[in-house]
């Protein structure tokens, strides 16, 4: 049995390498294109835009609802050309995601084993009213992409873009707000229940309200824009588009489940919020956007 689960670890830490050496490989793919494109400049169309629309952090933590989803980004890039219609782009882009996230049922207890100041186990039960996570995502974005443009008017082109962005999120916060709290403790092995002991951190508090921040990591995400361009002038244009971007894999990077509110040994009050995110170390979180762009292109 020994042998099994050791053969068990080194598959998965083979798997967890291969894994930063293929992320590794294609962030540096794309930083080095970008940096090619930039040479190219003076052949190349500079380009500068912002997109609004929905910002999603999808999640697949059950037992949690998000609502109020919006999104944004500021970018700049070049966009090369290889042939009178095909173009290949790169740039940098600052993105923002807003959202709030709450308890499907607001009065479910989640519960988690906890280790109190004895090093004894137990099970931390806690219930809230009202919970909810006011979520902030921002990230950086360095896209890949390839451009089909051709005419269908005088000053009126069309433009559809394909392509990949390498997201890698900056900070991840959030403000935990809850009518009321109450943590309990219950320990197995001598099957005992402690609901009211506030130096050891069981019990109520009111008017909860905490900042937290969840632990990220880089991913990819598809992106595709389908646009027009309007001239205004002989070396300036207009462009408007729709996009949609979609991530795969996951941005949240911990290595165990935690309580979404933390266990504090000395007090009931001034418990750290983990977020609700953070009760599934193997929850797959991920951004995904639509909207519309606007921008303005440099010929």
């Amino acid at each position: 049995m020994k042998s099994l689960l050791n053969s068990n670890e080194d598959g998965l830490f083979y798997c967890k390498k291969k894994t930063r050496i293929s992320m590794r490989f294609n962030v540096k793919n794309i930083i080095g294109i970008t940096a090619f494109l930039i040479s190219q400049g003076m052949i190349a169309q500079f380009y500068i835009g912002a997109q609004s629309g929905i910002g999603n952090i999808q999640s697949d933590v059950k037992g949690t609802t998000a609502g109020n989803r919006l999104g944004g980004a500021v970018k700049v890039g070049y966009i090369y050309s290889l042939t009178d219609h095909i173009g290949i782009g790169s740039g940098v882009e600052f993105a923002q995601y807003k959202q709030q996230v709450y308890l499907s049922n607001s009065s479910v207890t989640l519960s988690r084993f906890e280790v109190d100041a004895a090093t004894s186990a137990f099970v931390y039960n806690v219930t809230t009213s009202n919970y909810k996570e006011e979520q902030t995502l921002h990230a950086v974005q360095i896209p890949l992409f390839v451009q089909y443009s051709t005419n269908i008017n005088k000053g009126v082109g069309f433009n559809f873009r394909a392509g990949a962005k390498y997201f890698l999120p900056v900070n991840y916060k959030i403000e935990a707000t809850a009518n009321s709290v109450n943590g309990s403790a219950y320990y197995p092995d001598v099957n005992l229940n402690i609901t009211d002991l506030p130096e050891y951190g069981f019990g109520g508090q009111r008017n909860y309200s905490a900042s937290g921040e969840y632990q990220t990591k880089g991913i990819v995400m598809s992106m595709f824009e389908l646009g027009f361009t309007f001239d205004i002038g002989k070396k300036n244009a207009l462009y408007a588009a729709m996009f949609l971007e979609k991530g795969y894999g996951s941005i949240l990077n911990q290595d165990q489940d935690k309580s979404y509110l933390g266990y504090n040994p000395t007090s009931a009050e001034n418990r750290k919020a983990n977020g609700l995110y953070s009760t599934d170390k193997n929850a797959k979180i991920q951004p995904v956007a639509f909207g519309l762009t606007l921008g303005w292109n440099f010929k």
